[in-house]
């Protein structure tokens, strides 16, 4: 019971616990919902804590969408009947919303009955502004394989649920390429998360993820016409040695390839009309009629 978690109440009423070992041996994680003190709050214990906390009957997996390196493939939230518990990313509330969800919404998973990822792409893309949700939809697109066509169906079929036209919005600018906010931001404008940053600025759109399979290398986004690859560097590619000196080498192949990389950093984020005029520069000198 210490490495789950589990409602207080519960455990006193069946003698699992004493009031005092409740109070010393585990920590609250959402009222009445505790975890052993030394237990690690994982984003799976965080959404099943959620869903004790709700009284769902089946946990949220919301707070289980995985990073967008993992293989896992599902991204739901979990259920009441007509209800739909979201706990998402590493945020540290539950969020209880009531929605009538057709047959083909919803499924199983490990016993557990929870929306399906493009119910729950829907439902996060209709209550949350777009400059917040695109980085947030590109991570589960990413994690889960699904597609925004997916999601197109869904606000089809509700094209009356309100946040409708905020999720149309979003899913114009969202790529399922995307493995990392940082990414999402140097494609899309941090200032409002509307205007594609690149694209907005006349270039071409860019391909996310583009793999070199004799290299055994992977740019971040990029045009194959022009060779030209744009590559977002976060703090791990200057702390850690053998990542840097990796960096060192996949430049290098990449350059010997013929293509030309704009490197960027995140303090250059903050910087977007830099970040265009190194792109373009590059795009120029490759022939694109930027």
């Amino acid at each position: 019971m210490d490495d789950s978690p589990f409602l207080g109440s519960q455990a006193l009423k069946r003698g699992a616990v004493t009031r005092n070992e409740l109070r010393t041996r585990y920590r609250a994680v959402f009222r009445d919902v505790y975890i052993g003190r030394d237990a690690e709050l994982t984003a799976g214990a965080k959404a099943r804590a959620a869903w004790l906390s709700t009284g769902a009957t089946g946990p949220s997996q919301g707070g289980l969408l995985p990073p967008p390196r993992r293989s896992a493939r599902n991204g739901s939230m979990g259920l009441r009947p007509q209800r739909s518990c979201a706990l998402i990313g590493t945020v540290s509330q539950a969020f209880l919303r009531s929605y009538r969800l057709a047959d083909d919404e919803v499924h199983t998973v490990r016993g557990m009955r929870v929306t399906t990822s493009a119910r729950t792409v829907f439902d996060i893309g209709c209550g949350l502004p777009v400059a917040k949700v695109v980085p947030i939809l590109d991570a589960l697109l990413n994690a889960t394989g699904i597609k925004p066509a997916d999601v197109v169906t869904l606000a089809d079929r509700h094209s009356r649920a309100r946040g409708i036209r905020r999720l149309r919005a979003a899913l114009e600018l969202v790529d399922g390429g995307a493995e990392s906010p940082q990414e999402t931001r140097v494609r899309l404008s941090p200032a409002s998360g509307r205007c594609p940053q690149l694209v907005g600025a006349g270039l071409p759109t860019p391909e996310t993820q583009i793999e070199f399979r004799d290299l055994r290398i992977r740019v971040d986004l990029g045009w194959r016409e022009w060779k030209v690859a744009v590559e977002y560097d976060g703090i791990h590619h200057w702390e850690n040695r053998h990542q840097r000196s990796w960096d060192i080498e996949r430049i290098a192949l990449l350059e010997a390839a013929g293509w030309s990389v704009v490197r960027i950093s995140a303090e250059m984020l903050s910087r977007p009309n830099a970040i265009v005029e190194r792109v373009k520069t590059k795009l120029r000198a490759a022939g694109c009629p930027v």
